[in-house]
Formats: C-alpha cells, structure tokens, sequence
C-alpha cells in the first residue's frame, strides 16, 4: 500500500512528537483518514523527507513521530521559472498543480490585458496562499521535497525585464518550436499566456525583452494545456523525462 506524504510547516527534526496545526491536523484526519499508528512520510520544503507514525488521532489533536530523516533530491537539472498569465479558478489550479508536478522551479501569477481575473489586494493575497497550497499538495503527490515558489502577482511588463537564461514565450503564430533551439545552459525563462491569449504589444514587449516566440505544435492550446506540454517537452529535451 502506498505510503502517504505530508507537507508540515515546521521544523522536522528526528525523535520528536509534533503537534499538527488546525490544517495539517484536518488533512491528516478527514481527508488522508489515516489512523493511528499509520506510516507516513513528511517533508517541509528543505529537501530532507522523515519517516513518520501517527502517535495521537483524536477530535481536537493529532501528534506524529518523526523518524528517520534521508536526503532525496528529485529536482530537474534544468532551472525554469514560469511566468503564467492568471486564469480563472481550476485552470489556474491546473496549471500550478501539472507544473510543480513537471519540475518548475518557480512561478510568478501574471497580470496581462486579456486576464480575465482582477484582484484587490487582500484577494491578491489570498490567491496566492491558495496556490501555494495547490503547491505542496502537487509536491505531495509527486514526491518532490521542495516546493517552488509562487511569488507575488505582478503585471507582464515588469517580470519580462530583467529575465535570465534561455527566455522563451508560447505562441501560436511562432515560426519555430523548442527542438530548433539551443541546449539552455541550465535556466529557462518561459512566459505562458491567460486563456485569451497575448495581445500584439505584448508579443512586442516579449521579443523586445529577449524572449523567443516558439510554438507547441499546429493546434491551438488551452493556457493549462500549453503549460503542460511546454514543460513536457522541456524536460524531455533537455531536463530529466529523456
């Protein structure tokens, strides 16, 4: 039976009983339904992963024991910050969640003219908590032992400037696809657009920035879809799904 992995953040440290917080606890409890005495394993993000057991289960508490920690590292050799246009709801969700699962080291939400979602401040924050734990849940099920960072919402125009690597950008009208380009030396900048795609003077922005229209085949892709195929075929190509 598959053993279940937990995201705990806090500090792990091997021999301790840790009380879970309200959320880890519910988690643990009602969704994962575990019992106690049940194995798990547990990470928070640093990169070591701990055995664990259940030790108390009840209404308003639920401990674990730490055990064993190991090092387990399944990050891609290839570094790739993404820069996704904001979609409404479970595509975002989708998008977050197939991109952890690919590798993406980092994620900055991006506001462009054709998003369709507008968000205040304390909605800005709360969406970005929200996807944060899409995040961890991603890497739970994944199995990785970091989980990348979804930065702060900000607008296209400021995240294209300044980028590092091999800058690329999704778009259908492009003459060229990923297998015409170089081997990136390590890091990738990729931009991904909302669900209506860029407007004309953000291509111009883009290619101004040192960006590379490349395309992801004949058809025309939903954002969640093209941000799966994308890093498929990156990591294929130079990552680590070769």
């Amino acid at each position: 039976m598959r053993i279940s992995r937990l995201y705990l953040p806090q500090a792990l440290e091997e021999g301790s009983v840790l009380q879970l917080d309200e959320e880890s606890a519910h988690y643990l409890r009602t969704v994962l339904r575990l019992k106690k005495g049940t194995d798990l394993t547990v990470f928070n993000g640093d990169g070591r992963e701990y055995s664990a057991r259940v030790a108390t289960i009840v209404r308003d508490e639920v401990r674990v024991e730490i055990g064993d920690g190991r090092n387990r590292e399944v990050e891609s050799p290839l570094t790739t910050h993404l820069g996704l246009g904001i979609s409404r709801g479970e595509r975002m969700d989708l998008a977050i969640q197939k991109a952890v699962e690919l590798g993406v080291s980092r994620i900055t939400p991006l506001f462009t003219e054709h998003c369709v979602v507008r968000l205040d401040d304390t909605r800005r924050g709360s969406r970005r908590q929200h996807w944060r734990k899409v995040a961890r849940s991603a890497c739970e099920q994944c199995g990785r032992n970091r989980v990348p960072e979804i930065e702060e919402p900000i607008e296209l125009r400021d995240w294209v400037v300044g980028r590092e690597g091999l800058r690329l950008f999704f778009d259908p009208q492009a003459a060229v696809g990923l297998k015409d380009l170089p081997r990136p030396e390590g890091f990738v900048s990729l931009l991904s657009g909302p669900e209506g795609g860029f407007a004309e003077k953000e291509r111009v922005l883009a290619r101004e920035a040192g960006f590379i229209p490349v395309r992801l085949g004949p058809r025309i892709l939903r954002t969640e879809t093209a941000v799966l195929a994308a890093l498929s075929a990156i990591q294929a190509i130079w990552g680590d799904l070769g």
